[in-house]
C-alpha cells in the first residue's frame, strides 16, 4: 500500500514500545528500570509461569540493580473482570509501586496493564472497558512504567495498547484500549519460551498468524473519514508501516510454526516465533484486527465444557488463539472480495511452496492454507469440536456484534447475517 494524494484527508498513526530482543535480554531489566526512574516495582505473573522460576529470576536481577521488586502470581489465565480486580486489590495492599514488570503470556501482561491503569489513574474497571460493554473512559494521566516480558509466542501484548478480559456477568470477552496502556519497554528473550507446551505453542501461534493476517487485510487507513487528533483510536487501518511488520511476521511463521509445535527444543524456530509475535504486535497494534478476533471474544466467553491440552487450568476454556482460529478460514473467505490480490498475497507468504493449491477457486486459497496449517498443528476442526452447535449461533453473533471497536476495522461492512453465516460455516472446518 502506498499513500496517494487522491485521498489527502487520510491520516494514520504509528506507535511502538522500546524493544529489547535476544537471549539474555531478561537479565538486563534492572538496568532498564533504573533508566525509567523506577525504585519499587511489582512483578506480575501467574502460578504456572511462577513455577518455571523465571519471574523470581527476573526479580533477583532487578534487585541486583538496587530496585526493590515484589512478585505477585495474581494473573489469571484468560483474565476476567473478577481476576483483574483481585489483582488490583492485592497490588494496592502491597503498594505503592512506581513501576511494573509483567512476566508471562498475554494474560500476565494484560493483568499488569489493568493494575497499572487503576492504581495510576483511579476509577472503576468498567469505566475504562470499551463501549458498549463499558464506558470507554480514557486515562487522564500517564501511567507508571511497565516492562513486558513475554514467555509465550503469541499475543503480542508486549507491543499493544490493548488489555483483554472476560466480563463474567455478560459472558463476553472485551477489552480496554488506549495508547497509554502500551508498555514502556518490551523485553523479548526467547529463552523464556522454551517451556511452552506444544498445545500452547499451537494456540498462541494462531493468534500471531491472525494478528498479522487481520492487520494485513484490515480496512485501509485511506478508507476512513479524517478524525481530529483527540478522536483517533489506536486502530487506524492497514497502512504501509503495519503492512511491513505483518508481512515479515507471516514469512517467519511459514518456516517456523510447524517446527516449533513439533519440536519445542528447536531454538531457531523458537526465536523466529518470538520475532513473529513481536512483529505481528507492531503491525496489528496500530492497524487493528477485525472479524476473527471479534468472533473469538464470545467463543471464549461462553465456553461450557472444553479443556485444551497443555493448559493448567481446571476450568473449561477455549484459549484466545484457538478461539480466533475457529472462524478465521471462513472469515477470510468472506473478506476475500474486499481485496483479492491481498488475500492471495497472504496465502503465498504463509505457504510459499503452495504446489497445486493455486488451481483452487481464488477465494478458497487462503482458507485452504489456514485449514491445512490448523490440521497439522492439532487445532480442533471447528466450533463443534470445542462444544458449540447450531443452537449457539445467535448468541455468538450477539457477542461478536458487541465488538464494534474491532468490526469497524473489517474491510467489508459486517452485519448480523454475515456473522451468522461465518459462524455457521465454522462449526466444522474439515472432515
Amino acid at each position: 500500500m502506498t499513500w496517494s494524494p487522491a485521498n489527502p484527508e487520510s491520516v494514520f498513526t504509528y506507535g511502538a514500545p522500546q524493544l529489547k530482543f535476544g537471549a539474555g535480554a531478561a537479565d538486563e531489566i534492572g538496568h532498564d528500570l533504573m533508566a525509567l526512574g523506577a525504585h519499587r516495582v511489582l512483578v506480575v505473573t501467574d502460578p504456572g509461569v511462577l513455577a518455571t522460576g523465571w519471574p523470581e529470576r527476573v526479580a533477583e536481577g532487578v534487585r541486583g540493580f538496587g530496585v526493590e521488586a515484589v512478585v505477585h502470581d495474581s494473573a489469571h489465565v484468560e483474565p476476567t473482570d473478577a481476576s483483574l480486580l483481585a489483582a488490583v486489590e492485592r497490588a494496592r495492599a502491597d503498594g505503592p509501586f512506581d513501576g511494573y514488570v509483567a512476566v508471562g503470556g498475554g494474560s500476565a501482561i494484560d493483568t499488569a496493564k489493568a493494575v497499572d491503569l487503576l492504581l495510576s489513574d483511579g476509577g472503576e474497571l468498567m469505566d475504562y472497558v470499551n463501549a458498549p460493554v463499558g464506558a470507554g473512559r480514557a486515562p487522564s494521566r500517564p501511567l507508571a512504567p511497565l516492562v513486558a516480558v513475554p514467555t509465550t509466542t503469541g499475543t503480542g501484548a508486549e507491543s499493544t495498547t490493548i488489555c483483554v478480559l472476560d466480563v463474567l456477568a455478560l459472558k463476553v470477552k472485551t477489552g480496554i484500549s488506549h495508547v497509554r496502556l502500551r508498555p514502556s519497554l518490551a523485553v523479548v528473550d526467547p529463552r523464556l519460551t522454551a517451556t511452552q507446551p506444544a498445545g500452547v505453542t499451537a494456540s498462541a501461534g494462531m493468534d500471531i498468524l491472525c494478528h498479522a493476517l487481520e492487520s494485513w487485510t484490515a480496512r485501509p487507513f485511506t478508507g476512513y473519514e479524517r478524525k481530529q487528533p483527540g478522536e483517533r483510536v489506536p486502530y487506524c487501518g492497514s497502512n504501509p508501516i503495519s503492512d511491513m511488520w505483518s508481512e515479515r511476521s507471516m514469512s517467519l511463521l511459514a518456516k517456523a510454526f510447524r517446527t516449533a509445535v513439533r519440536d519445542g527444543s528447536d531454538e531457531a524456530a523458537r526465536g523466529d516465533m518470538a520475532l513473529a509475535a513481536t512483529f505481528a504486535g507492531l503491525g496489528f497494534g496500530n492497524a487493528g484486527v477485525h472479524v476473527p478476533h471479534a468472533n473469538a471474544y464470545p467463543i471464549a466467553g461462553r465456553v461450557r465444557d472444553f479443556h485444551p491440552e497443555g493448559y493448567p487450568s481446571d476450568e473449561p476454556m477455549v484459549p484466545h488463539g484457538m478461539a480466533v482460529a475457529m472462524t478465521a478460514p471462513e472469515a477470510f473467505r468472506w473478506t476475500f472480495e474486499s481485496d483479492p490480490d491481498r488475500h492471495l498475497a497472504a496465502a503465498r507468504l504463509l505457504d510459499p511452496a503452495h504446489g497445486d493449491r493455486w488451481d483452487a477457486e481464488p477465494r478458497d486459497v487462503l482458507p485452504g492454507v489456514l485449514v491445512d496449517l490448523m490440521r497439522d498443528i492439532g487445532m480442533p476442526n471447528g466450533l463443534r469440536a470445542v462444544g458449540y452447535d447450531e443452537r449457539d449461533v445467535d448468541a455468538l453473533v450477539e457477542g461478536s456484534l458487541k465488538q464494534q471497536r474491532l468490526l469497524a476495522t473489517s474491510p467489508r461492512e459486517v452485519g448480523a447475517d454475515d456473522l451468522a453465516g461465518i459462524v455457521t460455516r465454522s462449526l466444522q472446518l474439515w472432515e
